[in-house]
C-alpha cells in the first residue's frame, strides 16, 4: 500500500499522520503517555488497528520533533528516519493552508515562529508560553491542568469579567481599534469573575501573546498570512481570539488562518518530507 507515517513526539502528546505516494491523507491520531519511546510505539500500533492495516503497509516513517532525538534506527523494523522538526512544521503549516508562503506558528507546549516560502524556512524563533503555559497556570489558579476540561471550563465563561478591554478605558468607538481589543489581561480589579471566566481569560492571553508576536515578527515583512498549528490551534477558544484579530484592518495587522487538521500539521510536514520527488506546494 506505501503508506508513509509522520509521527510528531512532542512534550505533551505524540501526533500521528499517515499519507500515500500520492500525497492523500489517509488519517490522523494523537495519544499521550510519559515516555517517548512508549508514545511513539503506542502511536503507530493504534494507528494500524484503527486503520485495519499490517505493518508492511507502512513503508516509511518519518520520526519529528523534541521526542525524536530517542531514536536510532528502525521502528518496528519499518525503515526509519528522523526529520529537522522546523522542516516539519513550515512544510505541514503551507500544505495545509494551500499556501505557498506564510508565517507558521507552531503552538505545542512552547511556541514556534517559522517564516516560509517555499523551501526557504527561517525559523525567526520561539517563545515559552504555550499549552505548557496553560496547564501549569490551569493547575495553580484553577485547580486543574487538563486541557479539555480548562477548554470546557472557559467555553462558560466572560474573559470581560477578569480582563480589562479596550471598551472600558474610552467613552466612544477608535476607527480601526475595537473595543473588544485587551487593554489589561486579568486586569480588571472590580472582582466578581467566575473560575470559568478566568479560564476564557487564560486562553485568551495566550492566544494574544502569540497573535502579536506573530504581528510584530511580520512587521517589516511582505508575507501578510499566518497560519496556526498545533493542539492549542484547535481549540474553540482560539478561533475566538483570532476572529478578532482578524476584525481589525489588514493594515494593522495579518490575517491568522487555523486550517483542518492544524493540530497535525508537523506530523503531515513529516511525512510529506519522505515524498519523492517532494510534494508541490498549492
Amino acid at each position: 500500500m506505501g503508506i508513509i507515517l509522520g509521527i510528531d513526539i512532542g512534550g505533551s502528546a505524540t501526533k500521528a499522520a499517515g499519507i500515500d505516494e500520492n500525497n492523500t491523507l489517509i488519517g490522523t491520531l494523537r495519544v499521550t503517555a510519559d515516555h517517548p519511546r512508549t508514545s511513539a510505539y503506542g502511536v503507530l500500533g493504534r494507528f494500524l488497528e484503527e486503520h485495519h492495516l499490517k505493518t508492511g503497509d507502512i513503508s516509511r516513517i518519518a520520526l519529528t520533533g523534541l521526542g525524536s532525538t530517542f531514536f536510532d534506527g528502525d521502528l518496528a523494523s519499518i525503515p526509519t528516519v528522523c526529520v529537522a522538526e522546523i522542516d516539519s512544521i513550515a512544510r505541514g503549516g503551507l500544505s495545509i493552508a494551500g499556501l505557498a508562503r506564510a508565517l507558521v506558528v507552531s503552538m505545542g507546549t512552547g511556541t514556534a515562529f517559522i517564516r516560509a516560502d517555499g523551501e526557504n524556512i527561517l525559523h525567526l524563533g520561539g517563545s515559552g508560553v504555550g499549552g505548557g503555559t496553560l496547564c501549569g497556570l490551569g493547575k495553580r489558579f484553577l485547580g486543574t491542568g487538563n486541557v479539555p476540561q480548562l477548554s470546557a471550563l472557559a467555553s462558560a465563561g466572560d474573559r470581560a469579567k477578569a480582563d480589562l478591554t479596550i471598551a472600558d478605558l474610552q467613552a466612544r468607538e477608535i476607527p480601526g481599534l475595537t473595543s473588544r481589543l485587551t487593554a489589561s489581561n486579568f486586569g480588571r480589579e472590580t472582582g466578581g469573575s467566575s473560575p470559568a471566566d478566568e479560564a476564557a481569560a487564560l486562553f485568551n492571553m495566550i492566544y494574544e501573546t502569540v497573535g502579536v508576536m506573530a504581528a510584530f515578527a511580520l512587521s517589516r515583512d511582505s508575507i501578510r498570512d499566518v497560519v496556526l498549528t498545533g493542539s492549542l490551534a484547535s481549540l474553540p477558544q482560539a478561533k475566538e481570539t483570532f476572529d478578532v484579530f482578524n476584525s481589525l484592518p489588514q493594515v494593522f495587522g495579518p490575517r491568522y488562518l487555523i486550517p483542518e487538521n492544524a493540530a497535525f500539521a508537523t506530523a503531515i510536514g513529516a511525512a510529506q518530507s519522505l515524498l519523492s520527488p517532494n510534494p508541490q506546494i498549492p
